[in-house]
């Protein structure tokens, strides 16, 4: 048992804390606290308010033909504002469906894509992407 997680006090691994969760509808309130908060609405799967992904994406300086892997996308946020921003194209990555489908979504009309991949045992060639971003990630 990790002492960091409370997730496996109830016999559940945060793996499938985390599946569960994305499964969830979220309440109209609680979208708009995420507007109000954080400045952004993809459905409380992070804490990366719009201020600190706008960080992320000046940090990494990328452009149009540039590649972008975002480990534990989740529902594809911050990815998502970085690849509008920079014009570059993202690959998100996550092991949750149901936030995969949800990210598919979410970056539609990108240069984007979506694969299920842990983040241990990553399925790309090495060198590929020119950044990789992760934010809200429990590892």
């Amino acid at each position: 048992m990790n002492a960091l997680s409370p997730h496996d006090a109830d016999g559940q691994s945060d793996r499938e804390f985390f599946r569960n969760m994305y499964r969830l509808e979220h309440s109209v309130v609680a979208r708009e606290v995420e507007r109000n908060v954080l400045g952004h609405e993809v459905g409380l799967n992070g804490y990366t308010t719009v201020e600190q992904a706008q960080q992320i994406c000046d940090a990494l300086a990328l452009s149009v033909g540039d590649r972008l892997l975002d480990l534990g996308a989740g529902r594809g946020w911050p990815g998502r504002l970085i690849a509008e921003s920079s014009g570059c194209s993202l690959m998100s990555t996550d092991t949750p469906l149901q936030a995969l489908k949800d990210a598919k979504e979410y970056v539609a009309g990108l240069d984007a894509n979506v694969v299920a991949a842990d983040g241990r045992a990553l399925p790309f060639e090495a060198e590929l992407f020119d950044a990789v971003s992760h934010a809200d990630v429990f590892c």
